[in-house]
């Protein structure tokens, strides 16, 4: 049946482009690809409460609309599972290992970064926990031609974009987060730019950006200074 005549064809053919983009990113094959894109759909969904799925929801083409909210509870949600609880789950759903959940997920969320308009997995990833976000951001195993080295993956201009987009948007809140008040005391505004730093490694996170795990393991012991201040300094 031709498009003319079909009228579902549109939405077809843009749910298939979004199925393509990650079995082409995992070398996979579609329907594989379908099961953990609806994987990474529902495990990600049911974290966030009604208003968050609502505005991720409408990001999706029409027809993966309706594979996201398959099997939905709104009155269930948010469910809190940890980094393991997570993983478990999506290994299930999509069929896979459970060691290969950390590349199959960051895969996912590659893609629909380029996707998905400027700050919306920031958005999402910012209601996450650390350890998830990590999870469904995590790079490309190494290679397994026994060199050791990583995959090179050829990014498309549209992700770099995106990457750009979201470096601009975490300085954006670092610099808020940054900006001092004249009645907070030095507590609050320690407590700000912590909660600052956090959300901007959140959305960088989310589009793929991540610092190099040496430093990513120092995260909790990094010390964030105001202008003006040195480090230990309890003016």
């Amino acid at each position: 049946m031709s498009h003319l005549h079909d009228p579902v064809a549109a939405a077809a053919d843009t749910a298939h482009e979004w199925i393509r983009a990650v079995a082409t990113s995992l070398g996979t094959d579609e329907p594989r690809a379908y099961r953990v894109l609806r994987a990474w759909l529902h495990s990600v969904r049911d974290q966030l409460g009604v208003a968050g799925s609502a505005h991720l929801a409408a990001q999706l083409p029409e027809l993966l609309r309706g594979t996201y909210y398959s099997g939905w509870v709104p009155s269930r949600v948010p469910l809190r599972h940890d980094a393991e609880g997570f993983a478990t789950r999506f290994a299930r759903e999509a069929g896979i290992e459970r060691g290969e959940v950390g590349y199959t997920a960051g895969a996912v969320t590659g893609v629909l970064a380029g996707r998905f308009s400027p700050g919306q997995l920031g958005r999402v990833f910012g209601v996450l926990p650390e350890p998830l976000c990590r999870l469904l951001s995590r790079a490309a195993p190494a290679s397994a031609d026994g060199s050791g080295r990583r995959k090179q993956v050829h990014r498309p201009a549209a992700d770099l974009s995106a990457s750009i987009r979201a470096l601009g948007e975490a300085v954006g809140v670092l610099a808020r987060g940054l900006e001092g008040s004249p009645v907070e005391s030095d507590e609050a505004d320690d407590a700000r730019m912590r909660a600052a730093a956090q959300q901007a490694q959140r959305i960088l996170l989310a589009a793929g950006v991540t610092a190099p795990p040496e430093l990513q393991q120092d995260h909790d012991r990094i010390t964030i200074t105001a202008p003006g201040r040195a480090p230990g300094d309890g003016r």
